[in-house]
């Protein structure tokens, strides 16, 4: 699967984990510098930045083991890490507007490498699609072959926007960016540090650290291969980047180059499929002081009433996942438990395939596809229309959220200043007049048209749905909703679960899918990348050239009113064309132990871990 980074978004996904005891000190010993956190996912690689990494644990990792120049925080707001480094514009016209990205001197990766503006230049090649085509990495828009960083950030607003390549600055501590507008959000696109040295190191062989003198030489290499343009070497860079960070387990007998980095927190161990220990950064000075957090441990486990236990039982700390009803009824009924609720800005949604997925090879010819003609739409309609969202929200995330709706809006969610503007003109009243019994009863009537002796329980359409694993009880609550739901207007749905399953999203053998987007930056542009025909997450296989015209046409910075009513005139269109439909945005319950201080969660990914620095007992 190939994927683009346009779209700053996690999959919110579950694993099939055991309590594991014994990690970590209890939660009740005098001087606590350990926090134990649950985690409904596992951790599946050091580098989130790859189509099938980009999950919440990976990218909650990644942001405890590095720091760049911005994060948000807990009110959706973008803070300037000038611990770091800044940044400032140096041009400002309608046709070449540049920033120029500056590290502050004596910043230092972990084995003691000094941080330069070199180190931001792998962002370039991680981004911009005329790198890779001109240095002979690959064409990124090719679905025959993989490029040779297989990265997420083709194809995005960085790609459409730079021109030419970075600056590198005389001292090498600052590169320049140039981009073709003054585009919206462009505080966000920015180049993010990498420790390039170790990747060379690891390109040629290396198992060991390096000093600090065999870092730089290190360092320079990669700097000669980028600005040459060697492919040769760019692509046992790209080799190392796309696969040698994917693991789960890490020891002794991992490779330590594999670990540097300039976060809070180090990787310090992982047993796969259930734990993974971090500790302080000793030569961390790239982002806000620590204050007395030594260990964080993130134990995997989904289920939702095994983690109130072991909240209960003192083994952990804090517990934020995917709760059902019973299981904060527990966590609320825990002594020296604090729960924080709200909800989050990861949203649940139905996704219907028309054709095969961006960068996918393989063909797709089920019911729903496109190339059907009329055929497919109807079906995908009818799919649509008795899909259960009231019912899902009033089983299982009113019990939890009192205050839940249904969404519907692809692109904003109920309390957004535009969500009542959009919902309406944008065509989801095709999916929300009248009861259910009647949405069903127009969808059974359209399965009829092909399928003449359709009925309640006939079965005559054969669907196999993508939803998670099958120990997420949740969502295996859902799925079952959904298989009862649709028998009623003809379908079958075969709803087993699937371990992995976030790796088979781009699978055609899937007619629909359920998941989760979860937005880790706020953007006009930020859900392009899930509809549009060369967007990196567009799983659908939807091509629809006016559809393009309306998102491309966000890329330059617009009045409010104006983003409003492209967002209505997108919409109708994947309404009209029954692609996808939003269910309900995640109820947030964080249970935290209540001598733990500073934790604040933020709708955004990172949602829980945003602000580490501030944790202390």
């Amino acid at each position: 699967m190939k994927l683009n980074r346009s779209a700053k978004i996690a999959f919110a996904v579950a694993s099939v984990t055991a309590l594991v005891l014994g990690v970590a000190a209890p939660a009740v010993a005098a001087t606590r510098t350990t926090v134990v956190i649950v985690a409904s996912n596992a951790l599946t690689s050091l580098n989130s930045g790859t189509p099938d990494t980009n999950l919440v644990t990976n990218s909650d990792v990644a942001y405890l083991t590095g720091s760049g120049f911005v994060y948000y925080d807990d009110k959706k707001a973008l803070v300037r890490n000038t611990t770091f480094g800044t940044f400032k514009v140096v041009k400002n016209s309608n046709t070449d507007f540049r920033v120029q990205y500056t590290v502050n001197a004596g910043r230092l990766w972990s084995d003691g490498t000094p941080i330069t503006g070199e180190d931001l230049l792998l962002s370039h090649i991680l981004s911009s699609s005329d790198y890779s085509k001109a240095s002979g990495l690959g064409d990124p828009t090719d679905t025959k072959q993989v490029p040779g960083f297989n990265a997420l950030g083709y194809g995005g607003v960085y790609d459409n926007s730079i021109v030419g390549e970075p600056t590198l600055s005389s001292d090498h501590m600052s590169v320049t960016l140039r981009f073709n507008k003054k585009i919206p959000d462009w505080e966000l696109y920015g180049p993010g540090p990498t420790a390039v040295h170790a990747l060379v190191l690891m390109a040629e062989g290396k198992t060991k650290l390096g000093t600090v003198a065999e870092n730089e030489a290190a360092r320079d290499r990669f700097v000669k291969a980028f600005q040459n343009k060697d492919s040769a070497a760019l692509k046992k860079y790209g080799k190392v980047w796309s696969e040698d960070f994917n693991i789960n387990s890490i020891n002794d007998k991992t490779n330590p180059l594999l670990l540097v980095s300039n976060g809070g927190f180090l990787v310090d161990s992982a047993v796969a499929d259930q734990n993974v220990t971090l500790k302080l950064n000793p030569k961390y000075n790239s982002g806000p002081k620590t204050s007395g957090i030594e260990t964080i441990v993130f134990k995997f486990m989904s289920d939702g009433t095994a983690a109130a236990q072991a909240l209960a039982n003192k083994e952990i700390d804090v517990y934020q996942g995917q709760p059902t009803a019973d299981a904060v009824a527990q966590l609320k009924a825990i002594k020296g438990v604090t729960v924080i609720g709200g909800v989050s800005a990861c949203y649940e949604h139905v996704d219907v395939r028309v054709g095969v997925a961006s960068g996918a090879t393989d063909s797709y010819n089920g019911p729903f596809a496109a190339s059907s003609g009329q055929k497919g739409k109807d079906l995908r309609t009818a799919f649509l229309l008795a899909y259960p969202r009231d019912e899902i929200i009033a089983k299982l995330i009113k019990p939890i959220n009192s205050n839940a709706v249904v969404v519907n809006s692809l692109f904003t969610l109920p309390g957004e200043a535009a969500y009542s503007k959009i919902v309406g003109p944008n065509g989801v009243s095709k999916y929300t007049a009248g009861t259910q019994e009647k949405r069903t009863a127009t969808a059974l009537a359209l399965v009829k048209k092909y399928y003449p002796a359709a009925k309640a329980g006939s079965g005559s359409v054969k669907i196999t749905l993508l939803w998670g694993q099958p120990s997420n009880q949740r969502r295996a609550d859902e799925a079952a909703l959904v298989k009862a739901a649709l028998a009623k207007a003809g379908f079958d749905v075969n709803t087993a679960g699937t371990s992995g399953w976030s790796g088979h999203l781009d699978d055609s053998k899937y007619d629909a899918a359920f998941f989760a987007w979860c937005p880790s930056s706020v953007t006009q542009t930020g859900t392009n990348a899930n509809f549009q025909s060369d967007g990196g997450n567009n799983f659908l296989g939807y091509n629809n050239a006016a559809l393009d015209t309306i998102l491309h046409s966000l890329e330059i910075k617009l009045p409010d009113s104006q983003i409003t009513a492209k967002y209505i005139q997108a919409e109708r269109l994947l309404m009209a064309d029954a692609v996808s439909l939003p269910i309900f945005q995640h109820p947030a319950a964080t249970a935290v132990n209540s001598d733990l201080v500073g934790i604040k969660p933020a709708p955004l990914t990172p949602n829980l871990v945003w602000n580490y620095w501030e944790w202390h007992y």
